[in-house]
């Protein structure tokens, strides 16, 4: 129907985007699971592009558990965060930690249960704002970023 609708209106090409999971892992002491990108050597949180094949959950299990070696419960939906520069829209999940020991991988150099102080000292803004967003109890918050600063909403 969207298909449809776009061709109808004289449209030549679909937009593409890309779907991105992250999981917001919250220890029990407060702590959250914050790694360091083995690319670019930024602070974020565990995630990455979700398959074509699976569900949101079954993705953000996935990446935190090759990014850091933790293994997670998914509960809910705290956030969806668009990049409006690259076309990505990310859905962010709060979880708790279910086993697994903290390691590295090839995505990542560092991997560390930090304090929200931490987060906001390290992270840029639109990375922190995921986990903070997470904690709040407020969400599901929905923001876009142009990959550098938060969008102001209206």
């Amino acid at each position: 129907m969207l298909l449809y609708m776009s061709q109808s209106q004289g449209a030549t090409s679909m937009p593409l985007h890309s779907v991105s999971v992250a999981g917001v892992v919250v220890r029990e002491d407060g702590r959250l699971l914050s790694i360091r990108r083995a690319d670019n050597g930024t602070w974020e949180l565990p995630g990455g592009v979700l398959e074509l094949d699976e569900t949101p959950e079954a993705g953000v299990v996935r990446e935190v558990l090759e990014e850091t070696g933790i293994h997670v419960k998914v509960g809910e939906l705290t956030g969806v965060y668009k990049n409006t520069t690259r076309g990505i829209v990310a859905l962010v999940f709060r979880c708790k930690p279910s086993g697994g020991t903290e390691r590295t991988s090839a995505e990542s150099v560092a991997v560390e249960w930090l304090t929200q102080e931490q987060i906001t000292e390290r992270m840029s803004e639109v990375y922190a704002i995921r986990l903070l967003d997470a904690v709040d109890g407020a969400g599901p918050h929905v923001r876009s970023h142009d990959g550098r600063r938060l969008n102001k909403t209206p």
